[in-house]
């Protein structure tokens, strides 16, 4: 299962998610590889179709809903609406429903 973190460099939600992205990775059983991609340009970033720094992928899909009837790519800090507001990292349910749905 490839795991894809999408980021720039500086970006402190990128910096923040890293870690703990790392352990959530470890605890798969099976082929989990996480794979860092850094995204450079604003043309990378609309090929990519990078919505911000830090963007997580499991198979090839965004963890957060809805993600992929979203257009508004480009270099810059990504936000996740939580129940606390806007935060720099994505809910770590997102992530562990990800990995469970490519399983």
């Amino acid at each position: 299962m490839k795991i894809e973190l999408l980021y720039f460099e500086g970006c402190p939600g990128y910096a923040a998610l890293l870690p703990r992205l790392r352990e959530l990775v470890a605890e798969q059983e099976g082929e989990a590889e996480l794979l860092l991609r850094p995204v450079e340009t604003p043309e990378a970033a609309l090929s990519d179709r990078f919505l911000g720094s830090p963007s997580v992928r499991v198979a090839g899909q965004d963890i957060e809903p809805g993600a992929d009837d979203r257009d508004d790519f480009g270099l810059k800090c990504r936000l996740y609406r939580r129940d606390e507001g806007l935060v720099r990292t994505p809910p770590e349910q997102w992530i562990r429903a990800a990995l469970k749905r490519a399983v």
